[in-house]
């Protein structure tokens, strides 16, 4: 078996990040898809003993074979952030976190920057590498708990919590949510103020300087859905109820009602899911024939639609579908748009839309490799639905929320009672 090297960009990049690792223990490599993160973050731990690398459940093998590949010979745990309290976290001296602008939440830290500042305040001595090619995809704000997980870096040094780090460096507004309560909006952060103070810890490297002249070419497909379909759609946009089987009596429900009917399939007060207009997935098969594709879908339901349309030919964990020229294979958006490639489809084709500006950036580029000229993304709408409005916004990397849907549904927010205009 031939002997894998780095692209000389990598090999630099692994120089660098082991000084870094070494003066500062701590180690953020910003750099985009597909320009080998990965294996920069496993040469960079090179020369430790018992190295842990946490991902995403469905990018645990590629980890996996990207390290037997590396021929690096320490002793690599491969686990997801939900495992983290299973795995076996003694003597760790490198910690690598994947798609780590996912501890990013804000103001308040989520469950996974809490697990991990846990583990790393009993575990003082163990190194940190971050990795994402979007520290901060939808806030600047969202840098704080990233680096507050390990308590020697600057930011938590300076600012004991988020909202001390806010009184310094952000602009704080007031927003309306439901019912017109207002809350703190602390999503302006001043990054020219910021970043000098971590900028030593990041490595930031493109598409671009490693080569890249991929270009993802957006098209959007409007399908139009049975009359059914938008019979049941006014029903509630009138009355907010389909008999006691289905209830959107506050903007979010609404929203997320609408986002579900408008692709084929609701999920009922009972629980249960059920997809009734196969409109999309049918359209999909008929306009892809011939070709292998990889589909994202937002709700079970819509999976359940895909199985249903393509039977035998579909799969759901990449290996099967790397492995089999006929297979096309489904994703669900979020567990999906990161740390998954799909560089073997001939078009990357979107079932429904996220509301997350995160999962529109990262989940289009799936794809993208450096050899590769032309990265086909295909949106399939329904014919005067929610989904455009959603695309519109999370293009501006701004994520669909209801102040978004109220405006472009022309919610009357004077009433007690949610009121559409039709």
């Amino acid at each position: 078996m031939e002997e894998f090297r780095l692209r000389d960009y990598q090999a630099k990049i692994v120089s660098d990040g082991r000084r870094i690792l070494d003066q500062y223990n701590m180690l953020y490599l910003a750099m985009e898809v597909r320009t080998g993160k990965t294996f920069c973050a496993l040469f960079s731990a090179e020369g430790s003993k018992r190295v842990l690398f946490v991902t995403k459940k469905k990018a645990i093998s590629s980890i996996e074979a990207d390290f037997k590949t590396s021929g690096l010979d320490y002793d690599l745990q491969v686990i997801n952030y939900e495992s983290m309290h299973k795995a076996d976290l003694n003597k760790i001296d490198v910690l690598i976190l994947d798609e780590a602008h996912g501890l990013g939440a804000f103001p308040k830290p989520n469950k996974r920057a809490l697990t991990v500042a846990d583990f790393l305040d009993s575990s003082p001595k163990t190194k940190v590498i971050l990795l994402s090619g979007t520290p901060t995809p939808e806030s600047y704000s969202q840098i704080y708990h990233q680096f507050w997980i390990k308590s020697d870096s600057p930011l938590a040094q300076n600012y004991k919590s988020f909202y001390t780090f806010a009184n310094h460096h952000i602009d704080k507004e007031k927003k309306t949510i439901a019912y017109g309560r207002t809350v703190n909006d602390y999503s302006k952060c001043r990054k020219d103020e910021v970043f000098p103070l971590i900028k030593h810890f990041f490595i930031e490297y493109s598409q671009k300087q490693a080569g890249f002249t991929s270009e993802i070419k957006e098209h959007i497909l409007h399908v139009k859905m049975k009359d059914s379909t938008y019979k049941v759609i006014n029903q509630l946009k009138k009355n907010l109820v389909i008999g006691d089987r289905v209830i959107a009596d506050t903007p979010v429900k609404l929203q997320s009602k609408l986002h579900q009917l408008y692709s084929g399939t609701i999920k009922l007060e009972d629980g249960t899911r059920t997809g009734f207009d196969t409109t999309k997935g049918e359209f999909i098969k008929s306009h892809f024939k011939g070709r292998k594709i990889a589909m994202f879908y937002k709700f079970i339901a819509e999976y359940e639609i895909l199985k249903e349309v393509f039977g035998e030919d579909l799969c759901n964990d990449i290996a099967t579908f790397d492995a089999n020229p006929e297979k096309h294979i489904a994703l669900q958006i979020q567990s999906g748009r990161e740390g998954t490639k799909l560089a073997n489809a001939d078009a990357l084709v979107f079932f429904n839309i996220d509301f997350s500006a995160t999962s529109y950036w990262q989940g289009r580029d799936r794809m993208t490799t450096i050899d590769r000229p032309v990265n086909n993304v295909y949106w399939i709408f329904s014919e005067g639905g929610i989904e455009d409005k959603i695309y519109n916004t999370v293009v501006k990397k701004k994520s669909y929320t209801t102040y978004y849907f109220k405006r472009d549904f022309g919610l009357n927010k004077k009433k007690k009672q949610i009121k559409l205009d039709l």
